[in-house]
């Protein structure tokens, strides 16, 4: 029984497990964000947009009668196929994908990529001009000893 705590103790010690707990947190608290940005900003100007259409309400009554709204038709207990939620929650989809996707693409503009470092391997002999390795101490090609 020890050996099995001590093997999850090593288990959730990972490094690998500790991120994806952190980023599972951060996650939830930037979903939040996310989901108030399309929610509060962008949906109201995409229901200005489209002429106040109320999408959650559109719906086909199977029973064949008539409904102010999809909440008084459930009231009424008619079935229905409430297709006008489905869009409304499509369309929430791609704005927050769409959101994400520029978010993302905006932190990762901040992030200056560290410029690489080329060490150089080779060298120039100062005699015959001809490349050598940098750790040479005659030249390969004419045979002059360098100073370097």
């Amino acid at each position: 029984m020890s050996k099995i705590l001590q093997e999850f103790k090593t288990f959730i010690m990972r490094g690998n497990v500790m991120d994806m707990a952190v980023g599972v947190i951060v996650g939830g608290a930037f979903s939040s964000i996310i989901n108030s940005l399309v929610d509060d900003i962008i949906m109201p100007v995409v229901t200005l947009i489209t002429g106040k259409i109320n999408f959650s309400d559109m719906m086909l009554t199977l029973n064949g009668e008539t409904y102010a709204s999809l909440q008084a038709a459930r009231d009424a207990g008619a079935p229905v196929i409430a297709y006008g939620n489905f869009i409304q929650i499509v369309i929430q989809f791609l704005l927050t994908a769409f959101v994400i996707f520029m978010v993302i693409k905006a932190i990762n503009r901040l992030h200056k990529k560290p410029e690489e470092v080329v060490v150089p391997t080779t060298k120039i002999c100062p005699y015959c001009k001809s490349e050598i390795h940098i750790e040479a101490v005659k030249c390969p090609h004419c045979a002059s000893e360098l100073k370097d």
